[in-house]
């Protein structure tokens, strides 16, 4: 995520924080400024407030975990003000797998506020949950509650939260994955609305949450469409045959030029009808911004994009193009280049499907 900063790697993951988050931690240490304890008050509740996402950070971590189990790579952890976002390569369509990735989270809080709990029975007292934000009461006790109402929350179906997968799971266990996606995608529309009413009357923070629980349930449910739609289709029916080659001794105005005379998102980079690597649009440009038009190709190009073949279904090549980074990849047949395939092609693919099938009803 753009504007994050790395502060540390855990079994090969990144966490990140996001710069928005030092806004929340200067609201916090502002609200506090007057409390009576002086600027001992004020650390304590700027570190109340890190312990709380330390346990988000583990929280993430457990669904991060649990899908390294099924092969499932986790590109990084960012905390932002309203929590933290793992991005998984891509949640398991297997309603088993799913549940074990979507509890393993909530299960982190119920483990925290378990040994939380048993550290205040030691001692002898607990504090009421109404002292959950009460500046006096014991810390730990505190962060106890936190992570038990943390569990809880999470567990609301609001798809796509963890609550909404879980029931996506539960669902799949009697319904195909796309039935099972539509019936939590509307559940969690719906408890959208409820968190947008009492956040209305109660507390700002829910609208928030509200706005990215319809947003992210309705995108999930559109992709899982799209997919759909696509599953089987080979990627010959959707790439881009007739395109431009660049070679790597070509300069970088020479392919901007060919940008301006047509459409083409990107280019594959030859030598002797051998692929060298791949020029897409957007690394081609900010090339042109930062060293002018006299670079050669072969310098900025990259390599490590793979190649797909034309007989691959359309549904995995989109997976492949959100697990990575490459936008583009060339379509290949028996080691030959035949054309080029993008996500603007699979949507344009999409939209002629789309067309044909009206005009034939």
């Amino acid at each position: 995520m753009k504007w994050s900063l790395k502060v540390a790697q855990i079994a090969g993951i990144g966490i990140y924080i996001h710069w928005t988050f030092f806004l929340l931690l200067g609201w916090i240490a502002l609200i506090h400024l007057n409390d009576p304890t002086g600027p001992l008050g004020v650390a304590e509740s700027v570190g109340f407030v890190l312990a709380i996402f330390g346990c988000i950070v583990l929280h993430e971590l457990g669904h991060a975990l649990t899908a390294q189990r099924f092969r499932i790579k986790t590109r990084d952890i960012t905390l932002l003000p309203i929590g933290g976002v793992a991005r998984l390569e891509h949640m398991p369509k297997e309603p088993r797998k799913e549940l074990l990735v979507a509890v393993a989270g909530p299960a982190v809080n119920f483990v925290i506020a378990g040994v939380l709990y048993g550290v205040a029975m030691s001692r002898g007292s607990i504090a009421p949950l109404s002292a959950m934000w009460a500046t006096d009461a014991p810390f730990l006790d505190r962060l106890m509650w936190i992570n038990l109402v943390l569990g809880l929350f999470n567990l609301l179906p609001g798809f796509p939260m963890d609550g909404g997968r879980v029931l996506r799971a539960l669902l799949g266990f009697r319904m195909s994955f796309e039935q099972a996606t539509d019936i939590a995608a509307q559940v969690g529309q719906m408890t959208a609305i409820m968190f947008a009413m009492i956040g209305f009357f109660s507390n700002w923070f829910l609208l928030f949450i509200a706005l990215f629980v319809y947003m992210g349930a309705q995108a999930e449910a559109q992709m899982v469409h799209v997919r759909s739609m696509i599953r089987g289709v080979p990627v010959r029916d959707a790439m881009l045959r007739q395109f431009t080659v660049l070679s790597g001794n070509d300069t970088l105005g020479h392919a901007v030029d060919h940008i301006l005379a047509g459409s083409q998102q990107g280019f594959p980079v030859t030598e002797d009808g051998q692929l060298l690597g791949i020029l897409p649009r957007n690394d081609l440009l900010k090339s042109v911004a930062l060293h002018g038009r006299d670079k050669h190709v072969d310098e900025i190009m990259r390599q490590q994009c793979e190649t797909i073949e034309d007989d691959e279904p359309l549904d995995k090549t989109l997976e492949r193009m959100q697990q990575g980074d490459c936008a583009m990849f060339p379509v290949v047949n028996e080691g030959q280049l035949v054309g080029v395939i993008t996500a603007d092609n699979i949507g344009e693919w999409l939209m002629t499907r789309a067309k044909q099938r009206d005009a034939n009803r």
